[in-house]
């Protein structure tokens, strides 16, 4: 194991996945609900590793065949992580929401919500932008070593979402003011920013 390319891999998959979005506001909601959180976090990891595994072996080989493909997707992906990070630290500066659990009431079904999980993670656009374009985009970058890489980003989904399902309990008091969600966002912003200096500067 190349530990060095693992926690690239690992701390750019956490980067990634950190972002507030739909998928990870699903398992608050649920996990505020206290409503199949085990089922819910096992979905978003896999279907994660899924992705990371098809971007970072399919990514390298179809930019062999079209050597034009890995600058484009470098310099693309680093203008999308420098929008986000905007996008983020804008909401930092701007934003006054918070994260609200929704009323209490009777337990939906574990097939309905598997679905809901899966529509939100498979039907979003931006998770295919950073599971299989920027993960695998970066991964060319550790040539004979993607296995590596992959396998630390893959770690790192899983321990993201059940950190996120078995720890956010404990985080309501906290994300129920947004001064911490626009602290989480201005993070957000300078990592997002990094990652975008990291492949502009990679090739």
């Amino acid at each position: 194991m190349d530990i060095p390319v693992f926690i690239a891999g690992l701390s750019i998959g956490l980067s990634l996945i950190v972002a507030i979005g739909a998928q990870n506001a699903f398992v608050l909601r649920q996990v505020l609900k206290g409503e199949h959180v085990l089922a819910v976090c096992l979905v978003c990891a896999a279907s994660d590793a899924a992705l990371i595994v098809l971007g970072v072996t399919s990514f390298g080989r179809i930019a062999a065949l079209l050597p034009w493909l890995d600058p484009v997707m470098r310099f693309g992906g680093a203008a999308f992580l420098f929008w986000y990070g905007a996008r983020s630290l804008y909401s930092a500066l701007k934003s006054r929401s918070a994260l609200a659990a929704e009323e209490a009431g009777l337990a939906k079904p574990l097939m309905p919500t598997l679905l809901a999980c899966l529509a939100i993670t498979w039907l979003n656009p931006h998770v295919y932008l950073d599971t299989v374009v920027l993960l695998g985009t970066i991964s060319t970058q550790f040539a004979g070593r993607e296995v590596h890489f992959a396998a630390g980003a893959i770690m790192g989904s899983f321990a993201f979402f059940f950190a996120l399902g078995y720890g956010a309990a404990f985080l309501r008091p906290i994300f129920a003011k947004p001064f911490a969600w626009r602290i989480l966002e201005a993070i957000i912003a300078m990592v997002m920013w990094a990652i975008a200096l990291k492949l502009v500067l990679g090739g």
